[in-house]
């Protein structure tokens, strides 16, 4: 028995209909989810509090925080978290008499490629607190943007507890000679919106530099995903 020609146009029309029905539905799904999310560095605490999924009672966690500062910039203004509110904060350590400057050339390149992106900021925090008088010059030196490049210094009882324990990164300093010599990790640490360490980068490896500049692009998707679902 022959089928009528209206029932295999039907029938065609129906198998043609699926994949493209299939794409639209299962679209928001594979959206949601097509970036790994980065993870959180530092100390993980299990909270006595819990949410909820899919009726689910999911314990909370408490994650690692790099502390609140107050630290003066080139311009001598205040910077701290109130004024990086809802930023993406790209920081690395350094101080004027280094020799070797490859990584603030670097950062300026980063800065620049995110001029006309006022999401993310970028810091430069000093190890030494006699940079006060000099980052000025520094700045100009780089043609750092006002608002969007700050040199950071402040004191050492500051500075180096926020290094050391909120950044999780090593700094000393070496008196031993004549002239002060600073030793540090010369990594580039990418901070969230919620102060939450979310990548350390070795900022000498130009693998690691590349994964960086990924991981920025994940970051921000991730925060513009959350303020969509008004999280």
């Amino acid at each position: 028995m022959k089928r009528s020609p209206i029932k295999k146009v039907i029938i065609l029309v129906s198998i043609l209909a699926i994949p493209g029905f299939l794409f639209f539905y299962l679209l928001p799904h594979f959206a949601k989810n097509r970036y790994k999310s980065l993870p959180i560095f530092g100390e993980k605490i299990v909270a006595s509090t819990y949410h909820s999924i899919k009726g689910k009672k999911i314990p909370d966690t408490i994650y690692h925080l790099v502390p609140d500062f107050k630290l003066i910039n080139q311009h001598k203004d205040t910077v701290n978290w109130k004024s990086l509110e809802n930023k993406i904060v790209v920081l690395n350590i350094f101080y004027t008499g280094a020799n070797n400057q490859g990584t603030s050339s670097y950062i300026k390149k980063l800065a620049d490629g995110y001029e006309q992106k006022p999401l993310v900021k970028f810091l430069s925090l000093s190890v030494d607190p006699l940079d006060g008088s000099r980052i000025k010059d520094f700045a100009e030196q780089f043609k750092a943007k006002a608002g969007k490049w700050d040199f950071l210094v402040g004191d050492t009882i500051q500075t180096y507890p926020l290094i050391r324990k909120g950044l999780l990164l090593d700094v000393v300093a070496d008196e031993t000679k004549e002239k002060t010599n600073f030793i540090f990790s010369n990594k580039i640490v990418l901070i969230d919106n919620l102060h939450r360490i979310r990548g350390i980068y070795d900022a000498d490896s130009a693998e690691a530099n590349a994964r960086l500049e990924d991981e920025i692009k994940v970051l921000i998707a991730e925060y513009l995903r959350n303020v969509k679902d008004g999280r």
